[in-house]
This record gives C-alpha cells, sequence and structure tokens, in this order.
C-alpha cells in the first residue's frame, strides 16, 4: 500500500477539498492511502470520514510563512518517505513542490485548479510572477479542465500532451432531485413551496463575484415578487454581502445560510442555478447542479466545459443585471432521467487517477 501526500491549503466545505476528497473516497484504499497536509486554521468538517477511510491529515503552517511551511513539509515528507507528492495550490503549489523535490520526491504533481483576473491586483501579479515555478519544481502537470491547463502551463505544452486533465469529477447520483426532497428543505429554511429560488454556492471571496449576483437578484425579485435567494458558503467577503442585502427592500428574501455538509439536499430546493463568476478553474458546483438538473446562468469567464447540459448558459459580465435576470427567469429544469448523463462520473476517474500512480510508481522503480 502507498500513501500519497495531497497538498492542500485550508480544509473547509471549499470546492478543491471536495474534489479531493471525492476521489479519495472512490480510489482502492488497499492500494493507496492519501495523507491530507492542510493549513493548521482548517476547520476540516471531513476529519473523521477521512481517519476511517484509513487518511491521515497533518496541520502544517500556511505558504505565507514561508520558511517554516517549507521545513515542515520538507521534513515530513523526507521522513516519511513519499513517492508521490500531489500538491492542489494554484501557483502556491511552488513551495510544496520545491519541499518535495529537496526532500527526494521523484514524482511532483502540480495539480492547477484556477485561472487568474486582474480584478484582484497585487494578488494577480503575485500569481502571474510565481507560475512558471511550478513548472520548474513540477516532475507532473495536471489541472481541472483546459482553461485551467491552458493559463497555468501555456498552451503549447497543453497541445503536445503533457498535461493531465482530471475533470472535478462527482457521484452523480447522489446530486439527483427528489421531491420530497425538496419539500423538506424549503420547509426547513421556511421557503413557500411555490417561490422561485435562484441558488448559489460557492466561498464569499472576489472571484464568485456576489455584489453582481445581489444586483441580479433585485432584477428578478422586481419582476417575480414570490423569489428567493439561497446563498451557500462563507468567506471574507462575507460582511460587504450582509451590507448589500441589508439595503434591499427585499432583504428578507435572500438566506444566507453559511457553509452546510448537504448541499446535495439544497439543489433540489432550488429553480435555477446563477455563478457570475470573475474566473474559475472548473467548477464543481457547476456539475452537481446540472446532475441535479437545474438550470445554469454562467460568466462567460467560467470554463467552457462546465455547460454540459442543454440548459446551461453563458452570459457576459458586461450585460446589464436586468438581462441576467430575465434569462433566469425563462430557464427550466431538464428531465432526471437524463440531468447527469453529460456530468463527469467520479467513478470512472477515479480509477484512472489510480491506474496513473501505479504507471507512475512503475516508472520510478
Amino acid at each position: 500500500m502507498v500513501r500519497v501526500a495531497q497538498i492542500i491549503n485550508r480544509m473547509d466545505y471549499g470546492g478543491i477539498e471536495s474534489v479531493v476528497v471525492n476521489y479519495y473516497r472512490h480510489i482502492d484504499h488497499s492500494r493507496f492511502q492519501f495523507d491530507f497536509y492542510v493549513t493548521e486554521d482548517s476547520l476540516l468538517p471531513q476529519l473523521r470520514e477521512l481517519e476511517d477511510m484509513g487518511a491521515k491529515v497533518y496541520r502544517i503552517p500556511p505558504y505565507s510563512h514561508v520558511i517554516s511551511y517549507h521545513r515542515c513539509l520538507k521534513k515530513a515528507f523526507k521522513d516519511r518517505g513519499y513517492q508521490i507528492v500531489h500538491a492542489h495550490l494554484s501557483t502556491m503549489s511552488l513551495f510544496a513542490l520545491y519541499a518535495a523535490k529537496r526532500a527526494g520526491v521523484p514524482v511532483r504533481i502540480c495539480h492547477n485548479h484556477s485561472t487568474a483576473q486582474w480584478g484582484e491586483g497585487v494578488k494577480t501579479l503575485l500569481k502571474y510572477m510565481l507560475r512558471p515555478w511550478n513548472q520548474l519544481f513540477a516532475t507532473d502537470y495536471f489541472a481541472c479542465g483546459d482553461h485551467a491547463a491552458g493559463w497555468m502551463y501555456g498552451k503549447h505544452k497543453l497541445q503536445s500532451a503533457k498535461v493531465s486533465v482530471w475533470p472535478n469529477a462527482i457521484e452523480v447520483d447522489k446530486f439527483t432531485f427528489h421531491d420530497m426532497v425538496r419539500e423538506s428543505v424549503r420547509k426547513e429554511l421556511g421557503i413557500p413551496m411555490d417561490a422561485f429560488v435562484v441558488g448559489h454556492i460557492g466561498r464569499f471571496t472576489y472571484p464568485k463575484n456576489h455584489p453582481f449576483l445581489i444586483r441580479i437578484f433585485e432584477e428578478v425579485v422586481r419582476q417575480e415578487k414570490n423569489a428567493y435567494l439561497l446563498l451557500v458558503g462563507e468567506g471574507e467577503c462575507e460582511p460587504e454581502v450582509k451590507e448589500l442585502v441589508g439595503q434591499m427592500e427585499d432583504s428578507h428574501k435572500v438566506l444566507m445560510v453559511g457553509s452546510r455538509s448537504d448541499c446535495d439536499r439544497l439543489y433540489s430546493a432550488m429553480d435555477v442555478f446563477c455563478l457570475p463568476s470573475f474566473y474559475e478553474g472548473m467548477p464543481v458546483v457547476a456539475w452537481e447542479a446540472q446532475a441535479n438538473g437545474l438550470p445554469i446562468v454562467m460568466s462567460t469567464a467560467v470554463s467552457h466545459e462546465a455547460g454540459v447540459n442543454d440548459n446551461a448558459i453563458y452570459m457576459s459580465l458586461d450585460e446589464a443585471a436586468g438581462q441576467w435576470a430575465n434569462q433566469l427567469l425563462k430557464m427550466q429544469r431538464i428531465p432526471v432521467e437524463t440531468a447527469g448523463k453529460k456530468v463527469p462520473n467520479i467513478s470512472v476517474y477515479a480509477a484512472k487517477l489510480q491506474q496513473y500512480y501505479e504507471e507512475r510508481l512503475k516508472d520510478i522503480s
């Protein structure tokens, strides 16, 4: 049995950690076990489940404490004799990959899940400055989709087949729409059964563009008085969003329910999903929503791979909030029996990842 070091930043309810845990759930634990390296302030809602499956979880300093982060990881990699280190930190993976290289780890995977947008100023500049170093210290190049791969590694490397694309595959059946679940969730949240519910699941961070989502909903509720906005997540921009909601005439129709472990249930309570992001890698929520049959409206900044169903629409962020609202109000669910057919299934891709690990171990033996 081989232990693979999975390097994550803060481990809460976010998309990246859910993807890695999902792959872990479906891999053969008699052959591969994952060790999770996460920051000290992680909430780790998955801890019990991970340990029950045989994983080990190690809390480490954040990568912003560069020296202590490097020393901690280098020692851990060397002492525990890892053959594979798999880093999921976008451009910040370079710090873990450098530590892995110095510790003599033969297989060092850079797995990119994101892109960038200049609205974040210095943070974006730092991403662009650090981006080339990941390729210097990595031996293997992964990404969640073509868009994320092209941004991190360049189109030439992507076209040369040096990059492996691993979709943020999901357990499709888990997200199937159920009438009884819809009724239960709406009753729990105080949402009328005949209400029109716009949903969004994601951390309250700049890329998710919550302020524009609030403006879109204001336009929705002008046309449809019995409308509600369901926001799931937490993050540093939450106070700003709460202030914007508080200024609304219909603020009671915006439900901010925090981070939830039952998002699979929440999709059934929604009527449409809205994702007006400034940038994304490959948002797993897009596929979860579509597996549920939800229509989804996304910004054109979201990867083209995200829209797999016929009721997935892309709109420019240059279009007015009212135009987004008009699109949301006219969309319809698709039947349960066809909803998840085009969504990548985790059982297939976990088996492929295991095979990849096996082949790389043969390469270095």
